[in-house]
């Protein structure tokens, strides 16, 4: 179901907003849905306070690691192996 959102704009701001909506060949209401979602697109959709109870969550986790020049060489022995 669609829902209706009204902006109120002064003459000015609304005759620019048009204008750039011709150049794109689009009516004003598809540019301003269109340049509404890609402003959405670029919002973080969690807040940075649960993405730092996450990190928080993970570094309770203790995992095997190993020398990391010898992690790389095994990596590169294991990807020579199987080469053509």
């Amino acid at each position: 179901m669609s829902k209706r959102l009204q902006v109120l704009f002064d003459e000015e701001d609304l005759d620019e907003l048009q204008e750039i909506a011709q150049r794109h060949r689009m009516t004003l209401a598809e540019w301003v849905r269109q340049t509404l979602r890609e402003a959405r697109r670029r919002e973080p959709r969690r807040s940075a306070a649960s993405k730092r109870q996450a990190v928080r969550r993970a570094m309770k986790h203790e995992f095997p690691t190993g020398n990391i020049d010898e992690m790389i060489a095994q990596i590169e022995r294991g990807y020579g192996e199987h080469s053509p």
